[in-house]
């Protein structure tokens, strides 16, 4: 598991999965199902996993919250940088700051609360949280009124904030006045795009951002990665090609619920079972399940003939 400090180079090496958390019956860590998850993004050369919304930090237990990240730094490889999530209210931020100080992680990703909460105050709190931590936290923005981007490079000029997931999600990702103010004052390798391989192109292109998260990466690895690998050379053409595959998956997820549907996703592709979601969150229901199982199925199956392919060059 990477354990040094984060750099640029750091974000631009592997997409970012964003992957869901297995869970038995019972509500207990599924860790079997959670190293499968695992062990196949891997196989498809992803090696830097987030755990945040799409695995239900935020409803985490504070009382499992030790338990989860030693287990997680356990279960992935030794090249693979592991990025736990903390927040998103103040208490929880503190707390769990207090638990993350003492482990080998080298920073995590503080969730984003928008209410009740003040621009001033999330500065101020994440000020805090970091230097309980004892190391710099990567800063969440997913609405444009959590913190202003004077204060985001505030953060990240006094060694604060390592790296910026920016998640707003915009008609026109490439009209976006809230994101150009914040490069005006953070340097652009130090920014993820952080809402999956639809915008990612616009992001990494015109905005020069360092990377993308996703959370269609668990279905099709290889594919995000080629895509990654097609931005670094200046193919836009061929990153193009490969997310149309991604696109229907995505329309689901964006039209049901992006958390839930790839919770389930991951299972009804038979890679992992996920199990149920912790509340207060709940699985797809049968009629949504059925839309979702073929798009699954269909998004892994063109990866695993990608891989083929890519073996045979």
């Amino acid at each position: 598991m990477k354990t040094t400090p984060v750099t640029p180079a750091d974000l631009a090496r592997s997409v970012f999965a964003v992957p869901p958390l297995a869970r038995y019956s019972d509500l207990t860590l599924n860790e079997e199902a959670n190293r499968q998850l695992i062990g196949y993004l891997e196989a498809g050369g992803v090696r830097s996993l987030m755990y945040g919304g799409n695995a239900n930090f935020y409803n985490l237990p504070i009382s499992e919250y030790a338990e989860v990240l030693e287990f997680l730094c356990s279960a992935v490889g030794p090249e693979t940088w592991l990025i736990p999530s903390f927040g998103p209210d103040y208490g929880r931020l503190i707390d769990q700051a207090k638990i993350l100080r003492g482990t080998r992680v080298p920073t995590a990703m503080a969730l984003p609360q928008t209410f009740p909460a003040t621009s001033e105050g999330v500065e101020v709190g994440l000020r805090r949280a970091a230097v309980t931590m004892g190391k710099p936290l990567i800063l969440y923005i997913k609405a444009e009124n959590y913190i202003a981007p004077e204060a985001a490079g505030r953060l990240v000029k006094d060694g604060l904030v390592c790296a910026i997931k920016y998640g707003a999600v915009r008609s026109d990702p490439a009209d976006d006045p809230y994101l150009k103010r914040l490069l005006d004052h953070v340097d652009p390798k130090l920014v993820i795009s952080g809402i999956g391989e639809r915008p990612a192109i616009v992001h990494l292109r015109q905005f020069g951002l360092g990377g993308f998260t996703s959370g269609a990466v668990c279905l099709a690895p290889r594919g995000s990665m080629a895509i990654l690998a097609a931005l670094k050379h200046g193919d836009m053409a061929e990153a193009a090609r490969l997310r149309e595959a991604y696109l229907p998956f995505e329309d689901l997820r964006d039209g049901i619920s992006p958390i839930r549907v790839l919770h389930d996703a991951v299972t009804l592709a038979g890679i992992a079972d996920m199990g149920p979601m912790l509340p207060l969150l709940s699985n797809l229901d049968a009629g949504q399940q059925a839309r979702v199982r073929p798009a699954a199925e269909a998004l892994k199956a063109w990866d695993a003939g990608l891989g083929k392919a890519q073996a045979a060059e």
